[in-house]
């Protein structure tokens, strides 16, 4: 989600659109990519916060299961494919870090030392359903990417930091393919030249809590089922394909 100045949140988000999932641990499919898209409606703000508290509930439940890994069958799956091999295992504390990309963290000790596994989770409660992978504000994507003036500009018309410069379909905001033709070339522009830095910052992150782990959690169906991946895995897989805007306006990555 990207939040403007003066304390307005802006009902845009980068989302990781998940429609059409299926999941096993030998398959990862993921269609669609990274888009800065809208959820306009009260009713789709309150689905979200509601998603955003089952997605918490989520984390909690990965991390019991980590913790009781010893009797736990899933946990025992992940942590051999993290490469582990559980007769190796001395102990696992899975822990949440607050506020930070890496939603569970994982302290494995095997007899050869102790490693930090960091996981990135999502919840897939539904077939149709989007993740957001990111919340920040405009200017701190800015200041990580080193965006030009012209593509600021143009994104702060996008989110509603700056008022519409003509007639819109939106009340308060533009859509990019509502500026000239150079403007919206500028975006794209920007985006490609610095693709594979943008979705890696929004996948993993950075510094001691940064996620090298993806893990898609499908509660959609009867059975619960999960898939993890390395980041650097889902990395390539949304960063593949060009960078465009979409009908309605929004710019896709992947």
């Amino acid at each position: 989600m990207i939040k403007g100045k003066g304390g307005r949140l802006f009902k845009n988000k980068i989302d990781l659109i998940v429609c059409g999932l299926f999941f096993s641990l030998l398959a990862f499919s993921l269609p669609g990519g990274i888009v800065l898209a809208q959820k306009p409606t009260a009713a789709k703000i309150e689905l979200g916060s509601s998603t955003a508290k089952n997605g918490f509930k989520n984390e909690d439940e990965i991390r019991d299961k980590f913790n009781n890994w010893k009797n736990d069958d899933d946990a025992k799956i992940w942590l051999g494919a993290m490469n582990y091999k559980l007769a190796e295992i001395e102990s696992v504390v899975a822990t949440k870090p607050h506020g930070e990309k890496a939603d569970v963290e994982v302290r494995i000790k095997t007899k050869t030392g102790e490693k930090r596994e960091g996981i990135s989770i999502k919840l897939v409660s539904s077939a149709n359903g989007f993740n957001q992978i990111d919340k920040r504000w405009l200017s701190t994507y800015a200041k990580m990417w080193k965006m030009p003036v012209e593509v600021q500009e143009a994104l702060k018309l996008f989110v509603g930091e700056s008022p519409p410069i003509k007639p819109s379909k939106a009340a308060n905001r533009m859509y990019l393919n509502e500026l000239e033709p150079e403007t919206q070339k500028a975006v794209i522009d920007f985006f490609t030249a610095n693709k594979d830095a943008i979705v890696s910052d929004l996948f993993s992150g950075d510094g001691i809590h940064s996620a090298g782990w993806m893990m898609v959690a499908l509660k959609s169906s009867p059975t619960p089922r999960w898939v993890l991946r390395t980041d650097a895995d889902a990395i390539k897989f949304f960063s593949e394909g060009k960078v465009e805007l979409t009908r309605n306006g929004n710019p896709k990555i992947g």
